[in-house]
């Protein structure tokens, strides 16, 4: 137990710092570095408590809470419910076919749009698009504990620029992510002893966060874009590996 703690908080530290700066892949960094050693569930388990603080934190220092939620509701509305439910109707998945599935979207995701932009969204649109790729988030997380593609992918489509990117994603992760705990105490998956070692690792995740965070100001908004698919490539390409292997 000591041995998986030490390992949990380098892993968070790491996460921890990728996402404090580009405002993503807590999740997905962290799962993907733990299941090298763990099953995916009890991954999945352990970061539960660090994703959902983190998030918070990352909200909470950004500002303009209200205004976000206001600006996408829709989005959280869909993505809260999907989540929930593709959890309990999922518990008997695979999971290396959910490692193949997610990893395949990310990294195609980010090969596109390094050498592409994103179509734009248009305002008349945007609505449609919320509940769309709100509800493909729900999906994916519900499968995999990983939902940031589809919100990535609706922030690049409407192109918000960078503060509000951050501030926006941290606000509908920590949406997304309370549902997602709800439904894995309900389904046996997040134990006494998984939650008692996933509130310890917040401390790591914070200090990576911090860190990541002091870095952020450096970069401009395309190369902060650029910045964020290069991490998701490399992200993506991990995932296909334990999808594989």
């Amino acid at each position: 137990m000591i041995e998986l703690l030490l390992i949990g908080a380098v892993v968070f530290v790491i996460a921890g710092s990728v996402k404090g700066l580009v405002g993503i892949g807590l999740p997905t960094a962290a799962i993907s570095m733990l299941t090298m050693f763990i099953d995916p569930r009890t991954a999945i388990a352990m970061g539960l408590v660090p994703i959902v603080v983190s998030n918070a934190w990352q909200v909470w220092t950004m500002g303009d809470i209200r205004g976000a939620f206001q600006r996408y509701w829709i989005f959280a509305l869909a993505l809260g419910v999907s989540v929930f439910v593709t959890v309990v109707l999922s518990a008997e998945i695979s999971d290396r076919v959910i490692f193949l599935a997610l990893g395949l979207s990310i990294v195609s995701f980010a090969a596109l749009n390094l050498r592409f932009t994103m179509p734009r969204l248009p305002d008349r649109f945007d609505k449609l698009g919320q509940l769309g790729f709100g509800t493909a988030g729900g999906i994916l997380g519900g499968l995999s504990g990983v939902w940031v593609a589809p919100v990535i992918m609706y922030m690049s489509a409407r192109q918000v620029p960078k503060d509000e990117f951050v501030r926006a994603v941290g606000l509908l992760l920590l949406i997304g992510g309370v549902p997602f705990a709800l439904a894995y105490v309900q389904q046996g998956f997040l134990t006494p002893e998984l939650g008692a070692m996933s509130l310890a690792l917040v401390v790591p995740t914070l200090l990576g966060f911090t860190l990541g965070a002091k870095l952020r100001s450096r970069f401009s908004n395309e190369s902060f874009r650029k910045l964020v698919l290069y991490v998701f490539l490399i992200l993506g390409l991990n995932l296909l590996r334990r999808g594989i292997f």
